[in-house]
């Protein structure tokens, strides 16, 4: 005896399909996301080399022959977007800023006498694009004509540092020359009051800040020695811009007990009501087809 026809067939055919289709997102679904990091794991790390830079900067100001007296000296030129801006004065690194809008603003310093500065771009991995053109200026010390020959100077083996959003960013500071004990001012960038250090011999010394919020952030370093010698390094801070500690313990953004929980009645929710639904189709047919049978005389087979 016949149980279902080809019409039954195509209905719970076209059911199990629908079943079969929902089952493996599912059970994706069903599986949790890890915490990480992990006991006894072990993570992997891993940079996709590119090409360096085939684009430079270019220096628009000053223009060669200019003389200063003063400092700092604003740099501005054009530049590839998003890269990193690093100036140098012969050749020893003055300062970094992020290329914005396709140009950039810097505050330098200068040696005393001639300066031939030059902008070089850099990418996320620290590959540097061609030099631009060069720029050649001088700077009349007002010091070394009082007779201050040993000018105090700032440097750093970072010129872009990050952290995390309410994560203490460190950043080490070389201070040279000059005459001790020296007077350390940081401009961070945001709206906070500009941080005030003590420093009493030459060397290196730590400079530490808080960011509130993620982004790029221009960092002034000034410092002064004992006889007023001034010396300027501008720095670029980022801000990654990862969820806060108090932001996780909220529960923003995780996927959890209570999300997987959901999957649980969602399954049943799903397919309970195929199953059901494929079932009683099929019967009604059937008892359609034997009635009509029924009613033509015919045995109902």
């Amino acid at each position: 005896m016949r149980i279902f026809n080809l019409k039954t067939k195509i209905i719970i055919g076209f059911s199990l399909f629908v079943l079969a289709a929902l089952i493996p997102s599912v059970s994706f679904a069903l599986v949790p996301t890890p915490t990480n990091p992990q006991d006894n794991g072990i993570g992997l790390s891993g940079t996709i080399s590119s090409p360096p830079p085939t684009q430079g900067a270019t220096i628009t100001s000053p223009a060669s022959g200019a003389v200063f007296t003063n400092l700092p000296v604003t740099v501005t030129g054009f530049c590839p977007n998003t890269l990193l801006v690093k100036i140098f004065k012969n050749n020893v690194f003055s300062g970094s800023v992020m290329c914005s809008d396709n140009s950039y603003s810097i505050q330098i310093d200068l040696f005393s006498g001639q300066n031939d500065l030059i902008a070089r771009v850099y990418d996320a991995l620290d590959q540097a694009g061609p030099d631009s053109n060069k720029v050649t200026v001088t700077f009349n010390d007002n010091a070394a004509t009082a007779g201050i020959t040993d000018k105090v100077s700032l440097s750093s083996n970072y010129a872009r540092r990050g952290s995390n959003p309410k994560e203490e960013l460190t950043w080490p500071i070389i201070i040279s020359g000059g005459t001790a004990p020296f007077a350390i001012s940081v401009d961070w960038g945001d709206t906070t009051t500009a941080d005030l250090y003590s420093v009493a011999i030459p060397g290196e010394f730590i400079i530490k800040h808080t960011y509130d919020q993620s982004g790029s952030y221009k960092v002034l370093v000034k410092g002064t020695d004992s006889k007023n010698t001034v010396a300027y390094l501008q720095l670029v801070a980022i801000s990654n811009g990862q969820a806060s500690s108090s932001a996780q313990n909220t529960g923003t953004g995780t996927t959890g007990g209570k999300s997987g929980s959901s999957i649980y009645w969602q399954v049943p929710a799903i397919t309970i009501p195929i199953m059901l639904s494929t079932f009683w189709l099929g019967k009604r047919y059937e008892r359609n087809q034997v009635k009509k049978r029924i009613e033509r005389g015919e045995h109902p087979v």
